[in-house]
C-alpha cells in the first residue's frame, strides 16, 4: 500500500511523539514510500512495560483523558490497553454503522457479552447498539445472566436477536436442550470474541430453529476494529474497513504482502484511528486469505486460524499467553519445547499441550500431572469449561518427532489450530 496523506500524518506523528516507534524505525530511511518498508512489530516487545503507563514507551501522551481494558491473559499478565474518549467514540460509531446491516428494525436485542474485570466486550457492544443506523432495543443481561431468567425475559419481552461469545451461548443451547426447550422467536444470533464452528452451529440451530447465525464483527481490545460483517459473508468472512483500519496479509516466513485470494498469511493491520497507542503493522495473531481482489472497496477476507507466530491463542472464552506458557515450562524445569494443538471435537474444543522432556530423567507423568494443575491455576476457567463440557485440556508428555513445524521453515509451531474455519457449502449463514 501507497503512503497516504493521512497514514503519513499517523506515522509522523507516532515516530515523534512514542519513544517506542522512533526506537522501531530508526533504520527506516525518510523517503520510504510504502507501508511494506516499515518492519512488522514485534509483540513482546510491543508490550514490553505495558505494566507502567507512566512509562511504557508506546504511548505518545500520558493517558489522563483515557479508557483502559485488559486484553486477556491471566489476573497478573493481562496487558492494558487504552483509547481516548475520542477514540473510543469513533471505533463505536463505526463499528455500530456497519453493525447496522445485521440488524432490522424494531429489533429487540440481549446483549450476553462479558463486563467487569477491564473487559470491553459488553461497553463495546453496548455503545455500538447506539450508533446503529436503525432502532433496535437493547436488553443488557451479560454474560453472568442465568439461563432460566434468559429464557423467560426471550419469551416474555419477545426478544428476537441474541449476542454473546459462542461459548456462553452454547452453555444456555444445551440448557435448553435438556428441558427439551426451543425458542422459536429468535431470528438472529450474533457472536463475536471467537469462531462459531460448524458443529457448534446445529447444536444452536436445534433450539433456535428460526434463527440465522453471523458474525457480529471482528474486533480486539488491543487492535479494535479489525472487519465488519455484513449479510453476504459466509461464516468466517469479514471485511475491512478502508477509512478506519488497513489490513495487511503476510507470507508467515517470508514477509511477503501477499494480494492473490486464496492465499493464508498471518493478518496485520495499521488502525488509522488510534494516536494515544498506534498500532501500525501489528500482527493479530491469526491467519487470514483474501476473499477479493486488490482495490475492492472493503476488500473481504476469511479468517483460516491462528498464527503459529501469535502471541495468544483463543479457546472459546479462554485466553492464554504463550510467554505465560514458556514461563511456566521454565520454573517447573520441565523443558522449552512444547505446543498447543486446538482441535474440535462437536461442540467441544479440544487443547493439548504437547512438551518434550529437556531429559529422559523426568518422572514424566507426575511432570504432566504438576503441568496440568498448574496451567488450572492460572487459568480457573480451564475447569469451569471442563465442567460445563465445552472444554477438554490435555496434558501429554511426546517425542520430537510429534511436535509440528513449519513446512518451509523448519520452525516449531507454538499453536498448531486444526478446527475447520470453512463452513460446508450451503451451511446456513
Amino acid at each position: 500500500m501507497k503512503i497516504t496523506t493521512a497514514l503519513k500524518q499517523l506515522l509522523d506523528f507516532s515516530r515523534q511523539h512514542s519513544g517506542y516507534y522512533r526506537q522501531h524505525w530508526h533504520q527506516v530511511p525518510d523517503n520510504f514510500t510504502r507501508l511494506a518498508d516499515l518492519p512488522v512489530i514485534d509483540p513482546t516487545r510491543y508490550w514490553r512495560d505495558s505494566h507502567d503507563l507512566d512509562q511504557w514507551p508506546v504511548l505518545t501522551a500520558a493517558g489522563r483523558d483515557a479508557l483502559v481494558f485488559k486484553t486477556g491473559g491471566s489476573t497478573g499478565s493481562g496487558k492494558l490497553s487504552l483509547f481516548t474518549r475520542n477514540e473510543w467514540q469513533t471505533l463505536v460509531s463505526d463499528f455500530g454503522r456497519q453493525l447496522t446491516d445485521q440488524l432490522d428494525p424494531g429489533d429487540r436485542v440481549a446483549n450476553l457479552f462479558y463486563v467487569g474485570d477491564l473487559y470491553a466486550s459488553f461497553l463495546f457492544i453496548h455503545d455500538s447498539l447506539k450508533q446503529a443506523s436503525v432502532d433496535v432495543s437493547e436488553f443488557p443481561f451479560t454474560g453472568a445472566v442465568e439461563s432460566g431468567v434468559l429464557a423467560e425475559a426471550i419469551t416474555e419481552y419477545r426478544i428476537n436477536v441474541l449476542a454473546g461469545v459462542p461459548a456462553q451461548l452454547l452453555k444456555f443451547a444445551a440448557w435448553l436442550e435438556q428441558r427439551s426447550q426451543r425458542l422459536e422467536g429468535v431470528k438472529t444470533v450474533l457472536y463475536g470474541g471467537e469462531s462459531l464452528f460448524c458443529a457448534q452451529r446445529q447444536i444452536l440451530a436445534r433450539v433456535f430453529p428460526q434463527a440465522r447465525f453471523a458474525s457480529i464483527g471482528y474486533a480486539s481490545v488491543d487492535a479494535g476494529l479489525i472487519g465488519t460483517s455484513d449479510r453476504d459473508c459466509a461464516p468466517g468472512e469479514h471485511r475491512m474497513l478502508e477509512s478506519h483500519s488497513v489490513l495487511e496479509i503476510l507470507d508467515e516466513v517470508s514477509g511477503e504482502v501477499i494480494e492473490e485470494c486464496g492465499r493464508n498469511g498471518q493478518l496485520v493491520i495499521t488502525n488509522l484511528t488510534r494516536r494515544l497507542m498506534p498500532l501500525i503493522r501489528y500482527p493479530v495473531g491469526d491467519l487470514a486469505c483474501w476473499r477479493d481482489p486488490p482495490a475492492t472497496a472493503r476488500r473481504k477476507f476469511a479468517l483460516m486460524g491462528r498464527s503459529m507466530n501469535g502471541q495468544r491463542v483463543r479457546v472459546g472464552t479462554l485466553s492464554l499467553q504463550i510467554g505465560e506458557i514458556d514461563s511456566l515450562m521454565q520454573r517447573l524445569r520441565i523443558g522449552s519445547d512444547w505446543q498447543l494443538v486446538i482441535e474440535q471435537r462437536g461442540a467441544k474444543d479440544l487443547l493439548s499441550l504437547k512438551w518434550l522432556p529437556a531429559t529422559q530423567l523426568h518422572d514424566n507423568e507426575t511432570a504432566s500431572t504438576d503441568l496440568r494443575l498448574e496451567l488450572i491455576r492460572q487459568h480457573p476457567l480451564i475447569e469451569q469449561l471442563q465442567n460445563e463440557q465445552l472444554l477438554e485440556l490435555q496434558v501429554i508428555r511426546c517425542a520430537s518427532a510429534d511436535l509440528v513445524c513449519h513446512p518451509r521453515s523448519g520452525k516449531l509451531q507454538r499453536i498448531v489450530d486444526r478446527r475447520v474455519y470453512q463452513a460446508p457449502t450451503g451451511e446456513q449463514t
